[in-house]
């Protein structure tokens, strides 16, 4: 059997994803992308079983970035922009996505975790844009995300100089929510998840769709925005409020 470039494992509402080339530092290649977009396509239609997703990287690192040797052996993608178009997808997702970051997280592996919803990095996290090295440039949302993400000067200047941030640096500039101790990182992003699914999912599935559509509007197009297409209340709003009823 050959080896899966992208193990799924489900537990308690939440669906763990894991890079698994660890000998290549987790590198994105096109075969990898394939199957993670398998895995995100099922997951999308899975809203009544899966509450939350993890992302996360074997062995020493989340990602060290794009397999450009695995393109040079003639590894290829099914369509020109299938990784931008993978990258939107788990934008797209209803339910929340959570990065689990520690060592590189470099380039396109910064793009991917860019794509997510939120993120929990270890100490030995390492952050670059690293496209200027290569006399490259940004096809999979690096110059929009990355702004939005961190601010336009923050932006600017990771991906001018391609300097490297580390874990602690990133969660001080906003990039990930918080950095932990190595051997923690795993029970923290664990315990992100679990706090996220215990809320209702219908109004996880709308908060991320109101905060990203919005995203596209002026405050006062958003504010009309949420007005127009907020949900309402969710099938388990009654049964939450009588549990909580008969706890107080």
């Amino acid at each position: 059997m050959s080896t899966r470039f992208v193990l799924r494992e489900d537990a308690d509402g939440v669906a763990v994803l894991t890079l698994n080339r660890a000998e290549t530092l987790n590198a994105l290649s096109p075969s990898l992308f394939v199957e993670l977009r398998a895995h995100i396509d099922e997951i999308a239609g899975q809203v009544d079983t899966v509450g939350c997703v993890v992302l996360r990287g074997e062995g020493r690192s989340f990602s060290a970035g794009n397999d450009i040797k695995a393109i040079q052996v003639g590894d290829r993608a099914p369509t020109p922009h299938f990784q931008a178009e993978t990258l939107d997808a788990i934008e797209a997702l209803p339910q929340p996505v959570i990065a689990s970051v520690h060592g590189h997280c470099y380039t396109g592996a910064l793009e991917l975790m860019l794509a997510c919803d939120l993120c929990v990095c270890a100490e030995s996290a390492r952050f670059a844009d690293t496209h200027g090295r290569w006399s490259m440039t940004p096809t999979w949302g690096m110059s929009q995300r990355l702004p939005r993400r961190i601010g336009l000067l923050k932006a600017k200047e990771m991906m001018l100089t391609g300097r490297v941030v580390t874990g602690v640096e990133a969660a001080a500039i906003g990039l990930v929510n918080a950095c932990v101790v190595e051997d923690q990182l795993d029970a923290a992003t664990r315990e992100l998840a679990r706090t996220i699914v215990l809320n209702s999912w219908h109004t996880l599935r709308a908060d991320k769709r109101l905060v990203n559509e919005g995203q596209r509007y002026t405050l006062a197009e958003g504010l009309a925005f949420e007005r127009r297409t907020s949900p309402g209340a969710g099938p388990d709003m009654a049964e939450r409020l009588r549990a909580f009823g008969a706890r107080n």
